[in-house]
């Protein structure tokens, strides 16, 4: 499966900028998943606005996002804020490229910082096949924590998909961090982070598509750009029956309890 991360730098720009943007960048790779940053649709750091901006999971983005996966024969996630009842996610959508939803991700854990007060916790995990690979959606603080990835590699994900709002103090998470939960579980990851700066907030840049051998295939700089690798679910395979750490770990266990 061919997988296309579009790091954007859409800080300012309406929603009607950032689908048409999103249709420049889906019809020009012939990927089969493209993957877009955390709350693509409002931008992140753009406090009780985002709120304001909330949508169902079946919204009018989502239905434009629709047309754009249909018309360009492509998967796409994209961060958003879901408006479910009296709470408000941040979610993660995935839309097949029949138009049709494959997933929606909502973030497990809200860490410091400006989401507290304005975003609800998600509650579970989040997996889907996709071109012949099983896929999970992590949302950024999410993928920090070795026990998520794990538990995604676990369940049977081969290919974890990360949308990430990073800033440029944190820049160690991209170059160091998800290398190694990539490596720790034998499994590709794609992590797309914005680009440029938002209302004070800098961001690191640094998407990447890594191997399960932790080895980017494809890393961005600090500005706008698609990067793209391949993944496949022999990779995964040979990653983890050369390195079997899921195998070992409950013999593992016993010895630490």
């Amino acid at each position: 499966m061919k997988v296309a991360v579009f790091q954007c730098d859409l800080a300012g720009r309406s929603t009607t900028a950032r689908l048409q943007r999103l249709h420049e960048v889906a019809a020009g790779t012939d990927a089969d998943l493209l993957l877009c940053p955390e709350l693509f649709m409002s931008g992140y750091h753009i406090g009780d606005a985002a709120l304001a901006m909330a949508e169902a999971v079946d919204g009018a983005f989502a239905g434009e996002v629709a047309k754009i996966a249909r018309t360009t024969a492509t998967a796409i996630i994209y961060g958003y804020p879901e408006r479910a009842s009296d709470t408000v996610y941040n979610a993660a959508l995935c839309i097949g490229p029949d138009g049709h939803r494959l997933a929606n991700h909502r973030k497990l854990v809200i860490p410091p910082g400006p989401e507290i007060g304005r975003f609800g916790p998600g509650d579970g995990l989040t997996l889907f096949d996709h071109a012949g690979m099983r896929c999970a959606i992590l949302i950024c603080y999410d993928a920090e924590f070795p026990e998520t990835v794990r538990a995604a590699a676990q369940a049977g994900a081969q290919l974890i998909l990360v949308p990430t709002a990073l800033a440029a103090e944190w820049s160690v998470v991209a170059e160091r961090v998800i290398p190694a939960r990539a490596f720790e579980n034998g499994v590709h990851i794609a992590y797309a982070n914005h680009a440029g700066a938002e209302n004070g907030l800098d961001y690191a840049g640094s998407s990447v598509i890594l191997d399960p051998k932790g080895a980017d295939q494809a890393r961005a700089g600090a500005g706008e750009a698609v990067i793209s690798g391949i993944v496949a679910a022999e990779n995964v395979t040979g990653a983890q029956a050369r390195l079997p750490y899921l195998r070992d770990l409950d013999r593992l266990r016993h010895k630490l309890t």
